[in-house]
């Protein structure tokens, strides 16, 4: 068997999963290769798995990256899902569908259109790594922020900022195969749009955690939902969750299309997706 990771150019050294996806894959008897998603001498027909690892620079030609994937054969995930998932409006079918979504307002344009909060977080709806991300306190500038994005051809999004991120973080679970692998904390990663220690001052704040059960069910209702949505099986899934006030976990995004595994932070994490790389592979 012969598979792809498929990355972007600038990244095929920076993804720290991918040595570790390497080896777990090599243990089975597969051939990985690490092959740039745009490389126009790729030969996709020779593999018979293409996995979307760090095409992390699709942002800005998403239109071109979606049609690379309609024309990839073999592709996890597949192409209706990234072209589903790589559009945050994905939120709004997931909330309708019944999945506990972050509050959500879109494409703002007045301050009356804010969802009720002391502090909102707003960026484009076609975004990755927090590009053009920014938490403020001010609605005004919440709003002049979106505007500014719909004025250069973007649509947006507002949400209001949850509390607990600064105290207990964001919960990343990880399944693979529909099987959850491993789970993160992700600290607080935004400081508000007028202070000076915003990104790219703040850093990524990553450790492992333990997920609550009520998580981890959570978390599988939104991958089985999004299944149903998109009619497509998922080799890999990443939940992001935060805790709203009402103690309860509510949806930050659910990512399907390239996001990182954070397998420095856990001892079986490769192996588990390895397993069910290899039950895709022989289903």
């Amino acid at each position: 068997m012969r598979i792809a990771w498929a990355v972007g150019e600038d990244f095929r050294h920076l993804d720290p999963d991918l040595p570790l996806l390497t080896a777990a894959v090599t243990a089975h008897g597969i051939d990985a290769h690490t092959v740039v998603w745009d490389d126009a001498d790729v030969d996709w027909d020779g593999y018979d798995l293409v996995v979307v690892r760090s095409c992390w620079d699709y942002v800005p030609r998403r239109a071109e990256f979606l049609a690379w994937a309609d024309a990839v054969p073999r592709l996890a995930n597949p192409a209706a899902v990234l072209r589903w998932n790589t559009d945050k409006t994905y939120l709004r079918a997931l909330d309708e569908a019944g999945v506990a979504v972050v509050p959500t307002a879109w494409s703002v344009r007045s301050v009356d259109d804010l969802p009720a909060a002391d502090e909102w977080v707003v960026k484009p709806t076609v975004s990755a790594g927090a590009a053009d991300t920014a938490r403020w306190s001010d609605p005004e500038q919440a709003v002049a922020h979106s505007r500014r994005l719909l004025d250069s051809g973007r649509a947006t999004m507002a949400q209001p900022y949850v509390d607990a991120v600064d105290t207990e973080g964001e919960t990343g679970i990880l399944l693979f195969g529909g099987i959850v692998s491993h789970a993160f904390r992700k600290g607080a990663l935004l400081g508000r749009g007028d202070d000076p220690r915003s990104l790219p001052e703040l850093k990524e704040d990553i450790g492992p955690r333990e997920p609550s059960a009520d998580q981890v069910a959570f978390a599988e209702h939104a991958v089985r939902v999004a299944r149903e949505l998109t009619g497509q099986e998922l080799l890999y899934a990443r939940v992001d969750v935060v805790t709203s006030s009402d103690g309860r976990p509510r949806l930050m995004e659910l990512e399907l299309t390239e996001p990182s595994f954070f397998l420095p932070h856990t001892a079986t994490g490769a192996a588990t997706f390895a397993d069910a790389l290899v039950a895709r592979l022989s289903g």
